[in-house]
């Protein structure tokens, strides 16, 4: 007990001693130990790293998961080492509403077909997003957030104790300070021959013994100011090493960024291929209509065949239309313009649906061009002695 309580009374004095430093300081009454410009800069350096973390990570938390109240669901059950129920996504939350609604309009009807095959697509993109939040969080989130509460609270602690350290040196000189001055000034006092004629020469003597104790004063000074600075040099030296390591944590996050990059090109080359699945399957329902605003079959009139080919709709359905082979002959008779052919690098691997249009491979060249009245989502494409239409999604135009 005695033990304890002479530390707190020790403990309860170097904090006196440090808040009394700390205000005389902000009122400009005592001098403050500066540290160097690098090391200030490290320090502005490791602060703007962690302001910009928490922004990213909080940003990007959004991003995955827009609803605030989830969010704070998924946060507690963190914090409770709980594992986060699994939730349903958006879309393949409308999938299944999609479903149940063509089950009970009638799933023959060409509406039902439409929501089935509507909501399959839904499903799929949900198990994507499912997949990329996953992918993200774990790649991407899980690293920022283990530097925020892991080399961050590390960071900070040093930081205080290195505060302290240097409240600590400044009291000791300080301190030593104020004796030097008292012993120069007993030394003065000290100096004064006495008058022993006086009835009371025990000025002198009294003057004597104040200059020898604040001469041993000023040692103990001396002696606490050597081991302060000893104290605040280590304590720097640790805290200096912790700040250079944001350079390994700025290339950590430079290689997650990517992997966060990578997931997400991943998730929406998902979504790109689900949808256009989705409309080629679409376009080959009897009546329905996808990507463009013309009829279904093209009106009655004094058009050529080879004019009929060319204006016809990006999806071929309903009645009144060339079969593919009669549509195919007729691409195949149409001459390219005489200006206005571009050549176009191909993006991504495509299948064609019918024999009206044209298979492509990454990274092939083609010729390229457009036909009056012809949608803009589509082009001629001619490879060889090859023909047929091509989706503008799935190129890169060349000048």
């Amino acid at each position: 007990m005695d033990f304890n309580m002479k530390k707190l009374a020790s403990d309860a004095g170097i904090f006196f001693t440090r808040a009394v430093q700390f205000t005389e300081e902000k009122f400009g009454q005592a001098e403050k130990t500066e540290l160097d410009a690098h090391f200030e800069n490290l320090l502005a350096r490791a602060d703007s790293t962690k302001n910009w973390t928490e922004r990213i990570l909080r940003q990007t938390e959004v991003l995955l998961q827009p609803n605030p109240s989830a969010r704070v669901e998924e946060f507690l059950y963190e914090k409770l080492d709980r594992k986060v129920p699994s939730r349903v996504t958006n879309g393949e939350l409308l999938a299944q509403y999609m479903a149940e609604a063509a089950s009970e309009l009638g799933p023959s009807t060409p509406y039902g077909k439409t929501l089935i095959k509507v909501s399959e697509a839904e499903k799929r993109l949900g198990a994507a997003e499912r997949d990329f939040i996953h992918t993200a969080s774990l790649s991407f989130l899980t690293p920022l957030r283990n530097f925020l509460e892991g080399d961050w609270k590390t960071i900070s602690k040093e930081r205080r104790l290195l505060q302290n350290r240097r409240l600590d040196l400044d009291a000791c000189k300080a301190r030593l300070k104020k004796a030097k001055a008292a012993e120069a000034k007993a030394t003065c006092e000290g100096d004064t021959v006495p008058d022993f004629q006086e009835t009371r020469p025990r000025n002198y003597i009294l003057s004597a013994s104040a200059s020898a104790l604040w001469n041993d004063e000023v040692d103990k000074a001396e002696q606490e100011l050597r081991v302060a600075q000893t104290e605040f040099d280590r304590q720097a030296e640790v805290t200096r090493l912790l700040l250079e390591g944001i350079s390994s944590t700025h290339v950590n996050h430079l290689r997650c960024l990517h992997e966060f990059v990578k997931s997400q090109t991943t998730y929406y080359a998902q979504c790109y291929r689900h949808m256009l699945d989705l409309q080629k399957q679409l376009g080959r329902f009897p009546g329905t209509f996808v990507g463009t605003t013309e009829p279904a079959s093209p009106p009655l009139s004094s058009t050529s065949p080879t004019t009929t080919a060319a204006t016809m709709p990006v999806v071929p359905t309903g009645a009144g239309l060339a079969p593919p082979e009669e549509a195919a002959l007729c691409l195949e008779e149409v001459a390219p313009p005489a200006s206005g052919t571009r050549k176009a690098r191909v993006l991504y691997d495509y299948e064609a649906a019918d024999s009206s249009e044209l298979a492509l491979l990454a990274d092939e060249l083609i010729t390229v061009y457009s036909l009056p009245g012809m949608d803009p989502d589509w082009l001629i494409g001619e490879r060889g002695n090859k023909k047929g239409k091509v989706p503008v999604t799935y190129l890169e135009l060349l000048s």
